[in-house]
């Protein structure tokens, strides 16, 4: 008989339309509202955020800046910048570029405040772009020091003949060369259910695994669930496991050498990427020298069985 677990903190009422628990990225799929914001959430935002959308927000935010500041110096006039008026085109030209000499404390001596109006305005702006570059300086430094695991997942859970029975298989990689010591996997099997009293139920249960720790991952692991009379899903068909409205929970956590600390990673799997009676094929293989060779693009390869 397959025993529950007490909810983990994402509440037991569901309904038959829920979207999965955690993200694909590990993130975890809840929408928050009335939310308190402050400069830490916005920190903790980039830090998070890609590195393609992090230097897309640097680049828009130093373009209006300058488009700002550029502005301020044609109304002003771009004769007390050291430039002679050509039309409006070519003035804010000229004033962008004054912007950006300013802004970044470079200054190529061709042009330069020659009014108070246009010193205040400059000093000002030089400000903003000490205080701009050391928050950038920080973010990137925030970065690259956070401790990030290095762990890649099938793209599907496979369902599959083991032993005398069946069983469920994920698999995951270490996709750096830096040590991963002692990883730990934990998987949760979440599934809403009808109830009588409370129309829909989500329901917890902790997965048994044939492993949960090693000492160590330099190539691949296969995590294996035996489905025996005390698994949560013995009692279903290979039908029935297709259509079930349910998502395997799964934290890897591990101590990292490079970052000298302990990581982890979230991921999930829903029925729906429940693949049946296949195996996965070997992700790793020996070269002629003997080395063993770890093929990153076959973590989710697998074959009929």
């Amino acid at each position: 008989m397959a025993k529950k677990v007490k909810d983990p903190g994402l509440g037991e009422a569901s309904v038959t339309s829920a979207k999965r628990i955690v993200n694909k990225d590990g993130s975890f799929n809840i929408k928050h509202v009335h939310r308190k914001t402050g400069i830490s959430a916005l920190y903790t935002y980039l830090v998070d955020i890609s590195w393609t959308h992090f230097f897309c927000l640097v680049f828009l935010v130093y373009f209006i800046i300058n488009i700002t500041f550029a502005t301020i110096y044609v109304t002003i006039g771009v004769q007390y910048i050291s430039v002679e008026p050509q039309g409006f085109f070519i003035d804010f030209v000229n004033a962008f570029f004054f912007s950006s000499q300013t802004i970044t404390t470079l200054g190529y001596g061709a042009m330069a405040p020659t009014s108070i109006i246009t010193g205040i305005v400059s000093s000002f702006q030089a400000l903003i772009g000490l205080l701009s570059f050391s928050f950038v300086t920080g973010l990137l430094y925030g970065r690259f020091s956070k401790p990030k695991a290095s762990i890649e997942f099938s793209d599907e859970i496979i369902y599959r003949d083991f032993k005398e029975g069946k069983a469920l298989m994920f698999r995951l990689m270490n996709s750096k060369k830096d040590v991963m010591i002692n990883p730990t996997v934990k998987v949760t099997l979440a599934i809403t259910e009808a109830d009588q009293a409370h129309g829909y139920q989500r329901n917890f249960y902790q997965l048994e695994l044939e492993r949960d720790h090693i000492t160590y991952l330099p190539t691949t692991w296969t995590l294996v669930h035996e489905i025996t009379e005390e698994s949560p899903i013995y009692k279903f068909s290979e039908k029935e496991l297709k259509t079930l409205n349910g998502e395997f929970l799964i934290m890897v956590s591990y101590y990292d050498e490079a970052f000298n600390e302990e990581v982890y990673k979230l991921h999930s799997y829903t029925f729906e990427e429940l693949v049946m009676n296949v195996a996965f094929e070997k992700a790793f293989y020996y070269d002629e020298d003997g080395f063993t060779v770890l093929d990153h693009h076959k973590i989710s390869n697998t074959r009929k069985m």
